[in-house]
């Protein structure tokens, strides 16, 4: 599976294949998916924004039963273009049982440079098995809490939407109360949900200025998405009250887990 939209630039993404290739023949894995984090995949990128590349792979059998444990994270050289890394099949398993939205958003990113679309969808299955949506909510409160803090004492447009994205996501969340698992952009998450046009507009016009900006600078952020942020974050607190994380679920949520990656270590390497 493959999804670059014409947008990113043609070198960069052959720059970045060329890198998980060296990544996989290097550390001898197989790299099971590649996608797009950070804004561009947000939604809202700059025209100076970095690549955020990170991917999932997968060790040889034996590598899983060695006594002599391995790095779970690959790392390539960071520069003001490259950020590229990505973790190991087994510790991408073990947040996923652990509602780790981190984790899970890779698998929803609408820009995949590699990946195996069966894969993906195993994988979000799994998620969607194991992990409590009051795990989700709350990493994404505590986010919205934290960035809302930082852009309050920055006083950064540009840290805003930060803000904004998780407030979405919980804004997305108690729109769909069966549902567990968000988009992963912004405007996707707006477009799902019961909010007004003027938040829409404000939120694609403050996007558009983004986009042909490369410092936005200080500044207040629209009034009505200010609001909107405020009381999102208000009125999802009650995801810091829940029970999630009783014992039972968490040992149900790590057999399924295990279960699963045995299963998905043998398709590997079938």
């Amino acid at each position: 599976m493959r999804a670059i939209p014409a947008s990113l630039d043609r070198e960069i993404v052959a720059a970045i294949g060329a890198r998980l290739q060296d990544v996989a023949g290097t550390h001898d894995v197989r790299i099971a998916w590649a996608i797009e984090s950070g804004s561009r995949a947000w939604g809202f990128p700059s025209p100076d924004s970095d690549y955020d590349c990170r991917f999932l792979y997968v060790r040889r059998p034996e590598a899983y039963l060695s006594l002599w444990k391995t790095r779970d994270v690959i790392e390539t050289p960071l520069d003001r273009i490259f950020d590229v890394n990505g973790w190991d099949l087994a510790k991408a398993v073990r947040l996923i049982a652990k509602g780790n939205a981190a984790a899970i958003e890779w698998l929803r990113s609408p820009i995949v440079y590699d990946g195996d679309e069966g894969f993906r969808d195993r994988l979000l299955a799994l998620a969607g098995e194991v992990v409590e949506r009051e795990l989700i909510g709350r990493h994404y409160l505590h986010v919205a809490r934290q960035q809302l803090k930082l852009a309050n004492g920055s006083g950064s447009l540009k840290r805003f939407f930060y803000v904004l994205r998780p407030a979405a996501a919980l804004r997305w969340l108690g729109d769909h109360p069966d549902a567990v698992i968000p988009p992963m952009d912004l405007p996707t998450l707006l477009d799902d949900s019961e909010v007004g046009d003027g938040i829409r507009r404000a939120t694609r016009q403050l996007i558009d200025l983004k986009a042909v900006t490369r410092e936005m600078g200080n500044g207040r952020p629209p009034r009505i998405l200010a609001d909107f942020a405020t009381a999102e974050v208000e009125r999802a607190a009650h995801f810091d009250d829940g029970a999630a994380g009783q014992h039972e679920s968490v040992a149900r949520a790590r057999a399924v887990a295990d279960a699963w990656f045995r299963a998905e270590l043998e398709r590997q390497h079938a």
